[in-house]
């Protein structure tokens, strides 16, 4: 699970952000990691924010045993973050302005923080506890202080929780049955609306409500991964990345390679989108379903000269989490 993020987030990396068919004209299909010029331009996995807030958490979580929100919302505040999304850097601002962190984030249904809630798992794996569920919300809030993004971060922590108890891969409707019945509830009745394409003014309710509709009506009607981000865009707004995840896990699920590359090439925020699927695809299959040069050519850097501290990480984690 931890490794499917960092992978994720690394082959999208330097491409990310392009509209598919830009990219695809630029690099083909992409299904490796692409020359990075922050490694030398050399072909290997480089990380962004996803993957460095995401083994922050991890980090926060080993030391502590738990989640201590403020000592969290410090280390992402005080911590070089590359490519630091418009939410995060607010969260940052109002934090260093002297705001509590219950106050400091943003309310945004961007999705920053879906993509680093995987390990708050983590130390429930063999402890199961209800306090999971307050943990994801919170560790949502930090940063992301809003209906959607909780909502988003609790079902998709369900999600991978169920994933990494059971082998069996899912059926297409199990994705969206289950991040139903979990987010809806906690959303509730809250109002967001596309911010472009076919819905563009037709739609206003719940994120979860569209997410779960548009995703089951994009694979009735046999639809691609980018015909299907068309339909509902695939950016950084979570009313756009969730239907993707879930379309994407719904459809290719069973074959982790390709689930992942769908979300690279097929999407717009590709790096994140492609570390969200990485989690999941990653909790289902294990590290070993992924081509070996994904993970041998991970620099595991978190920040400008620690290669390997990522690949610490999670043997630590294995080791206080799952023995």
């Amino acid at each position: 699970m931890l490794l499917g993020t960092a992978i994720g987030d690394g082959l999208g990396n330097t491409s990310e952000g392009m509209l598919p068919v830009h990219r695809h004209e630029r690099h083909g299909r992409i299904d490796s990691y692409l020359p990075n010029r922050y490694a030398g331009f050399e072909a290997v996995g480089v990380p962004t924010d996803d993957t460095q807030l995401t083994f922050w958490l991890v980090e926060h979580l080993l030391e502590h045993g738990r989640l201590v929100p403020e000592q969290l919302a410090s280390i992402f505040a005080s911590r070089q973050i590359f490519g630091m999304g418009s939410s995060v850097r607010e969260f940052c601002r109002n934090l260093k302005a002297g705001m509590p962190w219950q106050e400091a984030g943003a309310h945004s249904a961007g999705n920053g923080a879906l993509m680093r809630i995987a390990p708050v798992i983590g130390p429930y794996v063999r402890k199961p506890s209800p306090q999971l569920w307050e943990d994801a919300a919170v560790c949502s809030a930090i940063t992301h202080n809003d209906p959607g993004s909780i909502a988003c971060c609790v079902g998709y922590v369900s999600l991978l929780s169920d994933l990494l108890a059971d082998d069996a891969v899912p059926a297409a409707d199990w994705w969206i049955d289950t991040f139903e019945r979990v987010a809806a509830p906690v959303e509730g009745e809250i109002e967001y609306s596309p911010r472009g394409g076919p819905y563009f003014g037709r739609y206003n309710g719940p994120l979860t409500a569209f997410t779960v509709r548009e995703v089951r009506k994009g694979l009735e009607d046999g639809l691609q991964t980018i015909e299907f981000g068309e339909r509902v865009y695939s950016g950084a707004f979570l009313m756009e990345t969730m239907p993707m995840v879930l379309f994407i896990l719904a459809k290719y699920g069973a074959d982790p390679e390709q689930a992942v590359l769908e979300a690279v090439n097929g999407t717009k925020d590709n790096d994140t989108i492609a570390a969200i699927v990485g989690a999941a695809a990653g909790a289902l299959h294990g590290a070993n379903a992924s081509p070996r040069e994904w993970i041998t050519q991970l620099t595991g850097r978190l920040g400008i000269d620690d290669d390997g501290h990522l690949f610490q990480l999670t043997d630590a984690a294995i080791e206080a989490w799952l023995n």
